[in-house]
């Protein structure tokens, strides 16, 4: 399988030159050229599969046996989840009203970027292995996503990982998870302003493509294809598990509700969706709500500032996801979507364009979660009766499936996809 830019103007890439190339050289994500599309015979049959098996199914679609052999697939994949504690890796809890919840915390730093970030460095040491090489990974982070890098890759032989915190901007926790480890392969560094600040130099480094090929850089932000493609898993297993059944056609549509930072998980739903997948998909934000904005009236603009709350892995201002969900969209137009995030890029502030507008959303805009640190967020949830399950999808009036009866899942995302 081949990946091309968002934006079409880098050269197309096969699995492994994604993996190691995290932005393209134009400034755009890569995504396949062409998306597979699956049957209501290959659901069925994925249906019985358990969270590792999926992913291994996923995988061997996206990567292709001339890269990695499928035993060897297999293999990568059984070693990577082999240290999470729940024997099914993920599991579905059924609470009630049809309300399900899918518990993605069971990895060694109890976030969801465990799942897609242990099979990720998999793929990173198989390739690095069989090619001799040595990669510096760089990664900035607003908490979750540096601790589960690090746990990914320390004490790998040819990986080095530098992480940039962003000093008072992450829970003690996970700045103890990344500032304690001990191995020489990882660096952690402090820097001041948040987290979509310190993506700026990032970027700026990763778009030097001389000074990213002299000293073998890449990223596992979820700029990475790999990451994306792993968080799908979530999607198709939580589908699954809240179907009882797949011999009624159409296949009943499930309802997935995605807290969300920088997009990535949500990304990953729009993909399953496009694949066949038959999902709704909510997102759901705190007041640092750029991706409620967009949804709801087309407004792809930053606010002032990042206001802080208590999930701050949520606060963002610039989900650099969005880029692929605004490809698929526009039907993979590479043009439109480059001149949408130019403009955004130059202007901080973009109006969609009123064809992508009149087009249906797969993501609709849900409720502004009450995270907030008391008195930040005036304009967020603040009744603590206001649950997930009590609101429907949108806003008061603001539904595009305002009498939809169907199952409703909560995937557990805790952030900066």
């Amino acid at each position: 399988m081949w990946y091309i830019s968002t934006r079409g103007m880098a050269p197309r890439v096969n699995f492994e030159g994604a993996l190691f190339s995290g932005y393209a050289p134009d400034g755009g994500l890569f995504m396949p050229e062409e998306l597979p599309q699956l049957g209501s015979e290959t659901l069925r049959q994925w249906s019985t599969l358990s969270y590792p098996g999926l992913v291994k199914e996923l995988c061997a679609l996206f990567l292709g046996p001339e890269l990695i052999p499928r035993d060897d697939l297999n293999d990568l994949i059984h070693r990577a989840f082999r240290r999470f504690r729940h024997g099914e890796v993920v599991h579905l809890s059924r609470l009630r009203n049809g309300l399900n919840v899918l518990e993605l915390w069971h990895g060694a730093t109890y976030a969801f970027k465990d799942l897609s970030l242990c099979c990720t460095a998999q793929f990173l040491q198989y390739f690095l292995e069989k090619r001799e090489r040595h990669v510096t990974v760089v990664v900035g982070t607003s908490g979750d996503t540096g601790s589960a890098a690090i746990e990914s890759v320390q004490g790998a032989k040819n990986v080095d990982i530098i992480v940039l915190l962003p000093k008072g901007h992450c829970t003690k926790t996970q700045e103890l998870q990344m500032t304690t480890v001990l191995k020489e392969n990882v660096h952690v560094f402090g820097v001041e302003g948040n987290s979509d600040e310190l993506d700026e130099p990032i970027k700026a480094v990763f778009a030097d493509v001389a000074f990213v090929k002299k000293h073998n850089l890449m990223s596992l932000n979820s700029i990475n294809w790999s990451r994306v493609l792993l968080q799908m898993a979530h999607h198709f297993f939580a589908y699954f598990r809240c179907v009882p059944s797949l011999d009624t056609q159409p296949l009943p549509p499930v309802e997935v509700v995605v807290p969300t930072g920088a997009a990535g998980n949500l990304a990953a739903g729009c993909i399953a969706q496009k694949m066949g997948l038959p999902i709704r998909l909510v997102a759901a934000v705190n007041c640092n709500d750029i991706i409620h904005r967009t949804v709801q009236r087309g407004d792809f603009s930053l606010s002032e500032t990042v206001k802080p709350t208590l999930a701050s892995a949520m606060d963002i201002q610039v989900p650099y996801n969005m880029e692929r969900i605004f490809w698929l969209l526009s039907d993979s137009d590479s043009q439109a979507t480059r001149a949408l995030m130019e403009q955004f890029e130059r202007t901080q502030s973009v109006s969609l364009p009123k064809e992508l507008q009149s087009k249906p959303s797969p993501v609709l805009s849900g409720p502004r979660l009450c995270s907030q640190v008391p008195g930040s967020c005036p304009g967020c949830w603040a009744d603590p009766r206001d649950s997930l399950g009590d609101l429907s999808p949108g806003e008061k009036g603001d539904t595009l499936y305002p009498n939809a009866e169907e199952r409703r899942l909560d995937t557990d995302t805790s952030g900066h996809n």
